[in-house]
Formats: structure tokens, sequence, C-alpha cells
């Protein structure tokens, strides 16, 4: 018999959805993007394609999940009665299960970092060579394995918890304590001496700066951002009871998703550039100029690993997101199955992310088409799975799904009449133009 979970409440489910979204990417490589570009045009640029790209693909998941109650390999089917449209939840079963066995080498190195900063804030060692120290961590098969297994192990135990009492319980106390950690630590940035200089980099609009690649990049980012087209937040919408407002909660996730890059940066640029440090975008951002930037400030140590924490709640909610759509799918409905799949699914994944957790050590030397097995792995995901999928669900959205479906989720009274016209017609149109473009480009750069 199906006993199929649900959200206790819609900040629940708000919390989760943004969580999700809101991963390393957002956290260390927006940010420096952002300022490199153009910043404040930059953010006024991305914003404007959230909106209208990766707003859209979030509400037309949340229709499909909400309306068809099920997993996303069944979604569709359900919806037309047509087993060949189940191939775009296949493919986002797929890459997600992918793209989780490399993520979780990065949440590896977090958890490594953070135990490695604990054990010299209590015994009051020190290293200061932040490079060597990060080469030496990666690379090294016991720390890459053991950081790798513990990452997907606590994501699992959090899964295997179920929706209300797993995931939504955890997202409920990460996300607050999430922005609390944000809080101190620009508090702590922007007090030091010039740091006004790093909120001007970082902030002030230069259109000048703007270009075709950094256009690009805002386009890729409007869907990639809000992690739409593998079907994670069809997931989560699915167990939405009838009465939560879909659009009310997509604009929630969305601004959420945003202010979370823009503190992101404030906590990081006044820092690096009070203190005269050349910035720099992700793991040498997180492992190696962050901690440099820290050793300069009074509890610096203490102060670093709340940043780690911060990291690891970020990449830890985005992960929750990710193994729950494989576990959906392997229950089909039935939450009494949800143990056995969450520890053949830790397994698997586990198996299946060794050659790229070894990617920066034993394996490194070991190179193909886009590098090593982890840069394969990254760009299959990234550029090719992700693109397709997003869409696919655009089109699936704009020319196959039933109309009177979509007003009947998105559509309370008369209230979004105008924006649900809009709506369609960027799914139909727009949309996939601009993927295939942001495709084109990832592809033949």
């Amino acid at each position: 018999m199906e006993t199929r979970a649900s959200w206790n409440s819609k900040l629940g489910f708000i919390l989760a959805s943004a969580g999700s979204a809101i991963g390393l990417g957002a956290i260390w490589k927006f940010p420096y993007v952002m300022a490199a570009n153009g910043g404040g045009a930059f953010l006024t640029v991305f914003i404007v394609f959230t909106l209208l790209i990766g707003l859209p693909l979030l509400l037309s998941e949340f229709v499909i999940g909400r309306h068809a109650q099920t997993n996303s390999t069944n979604a569709f089917s359900k919806m037309t009665g047509r087993k060949m449209f189940d191939g775009i939840g296949h493919l986002g079963n797929i890459g997600v299960f992918l793209l989780l066995s490399f993520y979780s080498v990065i949440g590896g190195w977090i958890i490594i970092y953070f135990v490695r900063t604990l054990f010299s804030l209590l015994t009051g060692s020190h290293h200061a060579q932040y490079d060597e120290l990060f080469g030496v961590l990666i690379s090294h098969p016991l720390y890459a394995l053991a950081g790798q297994f513990i990452f997907i192990t606590l994501t699992a135990l959090i899964v295997a918890a179920g929706v209300e009492k797993g995931i939504e319980r955890a997202s409920k106390v990460m996300m607050p304590l999430l922005f609390i950690f944000f809080m101190v630590i620009i508090i702590r940035s922007v007090t030091l001496d010039g740091s006004m200089a790093g909120i001007v980099y970082f902030l002030k609009p230069d259109f000048h700066a703007l270009n075709r690649d950094s256009i690009l990049f805002a386009l890729g980012q409007s869907f990639f951002s809000l992690s739409v087209g593998f079907g994670g937040m069809l997931t989560y919408a699915s167990y939405l009871k009838k009465e939560t407002d879909l659009v009310q909660s997509g604009l929630s996730i969305v601004g959420l998703n945003i202010l979370v890059t823009i503190l992101a940066g404030l906590a990081i640029f006044p820092a690096t550039t009070a203190l005269h440090i050349d910035n720099a975008e992700g793991p040498g951002l997180l492992f190696v100029v962050l901690p440099y930037v820290f050793d300069q400030l009074a509890f610096g140590q203490l102060f670093y690993l709340i940043f780690l924490l911060l990291f690891l709640f970020a990449t830890i909610t985005s992960s929750i997101n990710l193994m729950e759509i494989n576990v959906a799918n392997m229950i089909k409905g039935n939450d009494a199955r949800r143990g056995r799949a969450v520890i053949l699914l830790t397994i698997l994944l586990f198996v299946v992310g060794v050659p790229s957790a070894l990617s920066f050590g034993v394996l490194g030397d070991v190179k193909f088409l886009a590098g090593t097995f982890f840069d394969n792995m990254d760009y299959l995901v990234s550029n090719i799975m992700l693109p397709i999928g997003a869409l696919a669900f655009s089109l699936f959205s704009g020319y196959v799904m039933d109309r009177r479906i979509a007003e009947e989720e998105l559509v309370i009274g008369v209230r979004y009449q105008g924006l649900f016209k809009i709506w369609v017609m960027l799914l139909k149109y727009l949309i996939p133009v601009i993927i295939i473009l942001v495709m084109g480009s990832l592809l033949f750069k």
C-alpha cells in the first residue's frame, strides 16, 4: 500500500527547496564572477534572466510534481498517458546520481577541513602554507575517500529519516543557521579598515564590464542556480498540499537564492580587499584564500570554523535534494522502503564516486576527453545532461502538458491570469532558444 510522505508546512517546503538551490556555486563561484563582470550590473542581468528563465522552469517542475503526486520517473506518463515522456524523468534520475557522486567529493573536502580546523583550534597548532596543505589533503587517498563517505552518510541519514522528520526538520535548522553564520562573518568582514572598497568592488554597477561571456554565464546560472532540469523541484513539489501557492513559493525561493549570493560576496570581498589579498573562486577561495584571510583576524580560526560550517550546510542541503530524487524513484511512494533504498544508494554513490575522489591524487594522471574522471563527470552533467533536462522540461510544459492542468495548479482565481499567459509564451519560445544558446556556448567555447 502506498504511504506517500508530505511536507508539514509551507515554510519547510520553501526552506528545503531554497536549500537545494543554494549550493557551492552560489557561494564560491557566483560572487567572484559577479564582481569581475560589472558587479551590480551583472547582478541586474542575472535577476532579469532568473525571473524570465529560472522562475518559469521552477514553476513548471512545481506544476508537474504537485499534479502528478508521484516520483519523477512516472510523473510524465501519469499526466499524459504516454510512457515515452518518462524519459525526461529517467534522464534527471541518472543526472543527479552522477552529480552527487562527484559533488560529494567537494563535500568531503569541507568535512576534512572542518575537522582539521577544529583540531587546530583545540590544540593551538597552525599550518600557514595553505596552498601546499590543500594539495596534500585532497591528494591523500584515505582523506579523500573518508571525507566523501562521511559526506554521503550525513546526507543519507537525513534523507532516511523521511520528508517531514528528516529533510524538512533539517532544513528548518540548517537554513536559519546558514543566514546567522553569514551575518556573523559579514559583520566581522565589513568592520575591517578598508572594507568599503571591497563592498564597492562587489556591488558597484559597471555596464562596461559586461561582455558576451559574462552575459552567457548569467543566462546559464539563471537556471543552474535554481536546481531545475533534473526533477529535484518536481520531487519536492510532489509532497505538497493543494493549498500551497506555487507562485509565491517560487518567488520566495528565487529571492532567497539571490540574497545568498549577495551575502556571500559581502562576507568575502570586504575582508580580502581590506587585507590586500587577491580574490579567487572555487576551491582556491575556500581552502587557500579564506584561511589566510581569517589568519589576519582576531579569533580567526573560530571564524573560519564557522565559515566552513556555513559551506557544509549549503552543500548538504543541496545533496539532500539530489539523493531524494533517486530515493523517491526507488520507493515509488512507499515510504516503508525508504531505509533500504537509502542504504543501497549510499553504497552505489560511494563506489561510483571513488574515481572522482581519487582524481586529485593517485588517478590524477589518468586523463581523457575533458580531463580527469572528476572533470569528465562535471562536464557531462553540467554542460550536457542538465541543459538537455531543462530544455525537455520547457518543451514538455509549453507544448505537451494540458493547459488546464497548469491553470489549475498555478492560477488562484484571476490573480495570475496575465502572468500565466506570459509564462506559457516563455516556455514555448524564449527559454528553449536561450537554453540551446547556453548549451552551445558551453560545448564549443
